[in-house]
């Protein structure tokens, strides 16, 4: 190859690598930003019993430190609204703000210093007074942007919540592909006993936001989800054609957790009674 042909090649890898960087600058900062998603939430348990199901979802992704200051037609933050985000659904479930109480539990496992950035909330909020969270997830990212510390916050239709916890054993920053577990020690369904563990994986594609959670259990592979949305910017519009399309989704939620219960009894899988929830809110 000629010297002016290698030339042209390095300026052409370097310009490559120019614009991957600030693809991927764009891309996380774009994760920071208030939106609403629309996508799907797939299930599929892969023992004694198949079973896939997959329903359409939208959720919010909320900036904690900027959340005061969000204004949206239909959605009312700490106000009644169609839309409605309140404080005491998460962290503490007491009302207090959701900001400090991230930060004393990052603190108190030593992870303050790499989160120092923007933290993300991805969850539902209530439709016409009423929500429920299977689970809600807290993007910590550290000041450059890049993702280090997801809290996985689980709720069961008793009532009762359980945090997992999940970063790298590094403390490197979290991309998509990497895998982090965490044990089982919360009840969740009475068709899979408190054992096993969690695999998360966290990945953004463009405007996409995908969470995938395997559970595995000696070895072999028990219960796949995957929730994944579209963003858009969180704005009269967005909330608007989330009211056309799914009205009552949060209902929804519970009652088609019931159903596919209902759907596994039929079926006779096993059953396991809900044990005491764990002395420790996280994992």
């Amino acid at each position: 190859m000629s010297a002016a042909r290698q030339v042209d090649a390095r300026l052409h890898v370097a310009g490559d690598a120019r614009q991957q960087a600030s693809a991927e600058a764009g891309a996380a900062a774009d994760a920071l930003q208030p939106a609403v998603c629309f996508g799907a939430v797939m299930h599929e348990r892969h023992v004694q019993a198949h079973n896939r199901f997959v329903y359409p979802t939208a959720f919010l992704r909320l900036p904690l430190s900027r959340l005061a200051t969000l204004r949206a037609p239909l959605l009312g933050i700490e106000r009644a609204s169609v839309f409605s985000f309140r404080n005491r659904d998460h962290g503490a479930r007491d009302g207090s703000p959701l900001l400090p109480w991230i930060q004393a539990l990052l603190r108190g496992q030593g992870l303050e210093e790499i989160c120092d950035g923007e933290v993300v909330l991805q969850t539902m909020p209530r439709i016409f007074g009423f929500v429920f969270n299977p689970v809600s997830f807290w993007f910590c990212h550290d000041r450059a942007g890049a993702l280090r510390v997801v809290l996985a916050e689980v709720s069961n239709t008793f009532g009762e919540r359980h945090n997992y916890l999940v970063h790298h054993a590094d403390l490197r920053p979290i991309v998509a592909g990497d895998e982090l577990g965490a044990s089982k020690c919360f009840h969740v369904s009475p068709f899979f006993p408190v054992r096993g563990e969690y695999r998360f994986r966290f990945e953004q594609r463009g405007a996409v936001h995908a969470v995938s959670i395997d559970l595995w259990d000696g070895g072999e592979l028990q219960l796949s989800t995957r929730l994944s949305g579209r963003a858009q910017a969180l704005d009269g519009g967005a909330m608007r054609k989330w009211l056309a399309r799914q009205p009552f989704m949060t209902l929804g939620v519970v009652a088609r957790i019931h159903w596919q219960a209902l759907r596994l009894a039929l079926r006779r899988v096993s059953f396991f009674r809900k044990p005491p929830p764990p002395i420790e809110e996280t994992t």
